[in-house]
């Protein structure tokens, strides 16, 4: 008879009854969902920005794509029908701004796109006066120029919300967007449209 150190099969009985669970309601455990294997070097491996969990293997992969976007995780995932093609770490929205959940589509894609809300207030020669302001909530001091965060294919997903290339401090940190690596925003950029589907969920 086998015989289980102590307290380890109270752990595997839990794990098989988590991975169980999972299988109905997260394509990672689904029996249908296929995974490219990383073959060679990760996308993005010597660019800035690179991190040891996000990949992309998703170019010339058929089938409809869609994302979903874990906040408890800190992570997106892209499929392509029933194929996981690409992973990426995220910094979602900080408390007071938290990122929306539910079930949404790609509304708008631009690729050089400038925040109307969120920035700096800048002097007449390009001086930040005041940093990562709010203008529904900070006043713009007399003489200043607004000057709006970056945001780089920029993925809106409803309201101002959206995904897009950012810093990721390895927690949420943002105003309720999802950021990611410029790697990862730009081949999530490349293989949605208008009308794809994106699930946000804890």
């Amino acid at each position: 008879m086998m015989r289980f150190p102590f307290g380890l099969l109270p752990v595997c009985v839990m794990a098989v009854l988590f991975l169980a669970g999972c299988a109905g309601n997260d394509p990672r455990f689904d029996s249908r969902t296929s995974y490219l294997g990383l073959g060679g070097q990760q996308e993005g491996a010597n660019q800035p920005g690179y991190d040891d969990v996000s990949y992309w293997e998703g170019d010339g992969v058929p089938g409809p794509p869609h994302v979903i976007i874990r906040l408890g995780e800190q992570r997106a995932y892209f499929y392509k029908g029933h194929t996981l093609v690409g992973i990426s770490t995220i910094s979602t929205g900080r408390e007071g701004y938290d990122t929306p959940l539910g079930k949404f589509h790609i509304i708008q894609k631009d690729k050089d796109h400038v925040s109307s809300r969120f920035g700096d207030y800048d002097d007449a020669n390009g001086n930040i006066l005041m940093k990562e302001i709010d203008r529904d909530k900070d006043p713009m001091p007399p003489g200043a120029v607004y000057d709006g965060a970056k945001m780089p294919y920029f993925m809106r997903i409803v309201g101002g919300t959206g995904m897009h290339e950012g810093f990721l401090p390895g927690y949420p940190a943002s105003h309720g967007c999802i950021r990611m690596p410029g790697f990862m925003a730009q081949a999530f950029f490349r293989n949605v449209e208008l009308g794809t589907p994106v699930e946000i969920t804890y």
